[in-house]
């Protein structure tokens, strides 16, 4: 059904690279709904929200596309529904949710049609690698915050954490025993890292042991309780078409990413079935409004799964099946520190960033927008918005160097509907 000798794996193989995608994603079950109490939503209701939204996303994704991408309620997104959309414009948390599933729609209808296999297609080359490696930037930054080697600074934006902290040396040797693991062409190194700074974590005692099983909340107090018809007022169309952007771009980033990562791009770079993949993004948003949540997306976190030797769709429904258990293992699952899991994704940066070696180094035309593109991506803490810098400047650039002709029309819409959603929206 997945092809698996056709990819050259193995059951054994897919199901521990679940297991790791698994491992690094799975703090969003626990971070998504303290975020999202902040917009006065239940908190044990969105946890529960959480969980099947991931595990409906990563099943569909898995069984339709087969593609090894594991999805849940997006980090970045979440907050944008929590702090900007319920507490800075007051709208209610319903009305947002109806604003998740009409952008879920308006990102259905654009899967299901040839225009964002097209826009996708058209993406040139070196856009396309400087989006992997600017994830690979992006997904470093997450795990060196997470492991607490950087910390915010108010004069300096950023600077050097508490790296004396028992948690920072945990990370760093974790870190570290994954790189040479994987030198020693051991499978599953980053999976083996986690493990082993999770049992130091507990032996050092930084881990609080909470139980291992209980009974998942209710998740009434969400379910079924989106406004679309407050969302559809023109006061919100902003706010719709602001998650339908920033969902069509951070999927398709992803999605770029992560199946360069696996070899699942055509020479000609394309790729296949993309179609169904979008398809199994938007109608994830739509059922995770349903469920209670913030809009749901494909994981950066599944390049992790990619190179513990992952290659079909048994990742993604390996993952769903752990995000079901985790609703009757939560005070286990939840005892994994962020520590643990954080040199996983620095460890992934490093390896996507191989493919800067590709970029077209003798045109600047295309050499600056992937900079452009790599740099935006982490400094802005979004995936969406170093495309939009990206896409931008690449068509700024090959126009002013009189090589229109090179710039197709997909980028030049591209280019023009990012702008005007900065200057808009």
């Amino acid at each position: 059904m997945f092809g698996l000798q056709e990819r050259d794996t193995t059951v054994g193989t897919e199901l521990l690279a679940g297991l790791t995608t698994y491992m690094t994603m799975v703090y969003i079950a626990f971070v998504n709904p303290a975020i999202l109490a902040e917009a006065g939503m239940d908190k044990g209701a969105v946890f529960v929200a959480t969980c099947l939204a991931a595990a409906f996303g990563s099943a569909f994704m898995g069984l339709f596309a087969n593609y090894p991408v594991a999805l849940a309620p997006g980090m970045g997104i979440n907050a944008f529904f929590a702090f900007t959309v319920v507490k800075g414009m007051g709208l209610p948390w319903q009305t947002a949710l109806g604003a998740v599933f009409l952008s879920g729609i308006l990102f259905l209808i654009v899967s299901v049609t040839p225009i964002r296999q097209w826009i996708v297609n058209s993406i040139s080359r070196s856009l396309k690698l400087a989006i992997s490696v600017g994830i690979g930037f992006f997904l470093a930054i997450i795990g060196l915050e997470s492991a607490g080697v950087i910390v915010a600074e108010p004069n300096t934006l950023v600077t050097l954490g508490e790296v004396q902290s028992p948690g920072v040396a945990i990370a760093a040797v974790a870190f570290v025993l994954m790189a040479a693991l994987e030198a020693r062409g051991i499978r599953g190194s980053i999976l083996i890292g986690i493990l082993v700074a999770y049992a130091a974590s507990i032996v050092m005692g930084l881990t609080t042991f909470s139980g291992v099983v209980s009974l998942p909340p209710s998740i009434a107090p969400v379910f079924l309780q989106m406004d679309v018809a407050s969302a559809i007022d023109l006061g919100v169309a902003a706010v719709v078409f602001t998650f339908f952007f920033v969902l069509l771009f951070d999927n398709t980033g992803t999605l770029i990413g992560v199946g360069r990562a696996a070899g699942l791009l055509e020479p000609d770079g394309t790729m296949p079935r993309i179609g169904r993949a979008f398809a199994v993004d938007s109608t994830a948003t739509m059922v995770g409004a349903a469920l209670g949540t913030s809009p749901t997306t494909s994981y950066i976190e599944s390049a992790a799964g990619v190179n513990a030797g992952g290659r079909t769709g048994l990742v993604a429904v390996t993952v769903a099946i752990l995000f079901l258990l985790t609703l009757f293992f939560a005070p286990l699952a939840g005892s994994v520190p962020a520590f643990a899991t954080a040199p996983a994704l620095v460890f992934v940066g490093c390896l996507m960033m191989t493919a800067v070696r590709d970029i077209d180094y003798d045109d600047p035309t295309e050499y600056v927008p992937a900079a452009v593109t790599i740099f935006a991506m982490p400094l802005t803490y979004s995936i969406a918005d170093g495309l939009a810098f990206g896409f931008i400047s690449y068509a700024a650039i090959k126009l002013l160097a009189g090589r229109y002709t090179e710039l197709s029309a997909a980028l030049l819409v591209l280019a023009i509907l990012f702008l005007a959603r900065f200057v808009v929206l």
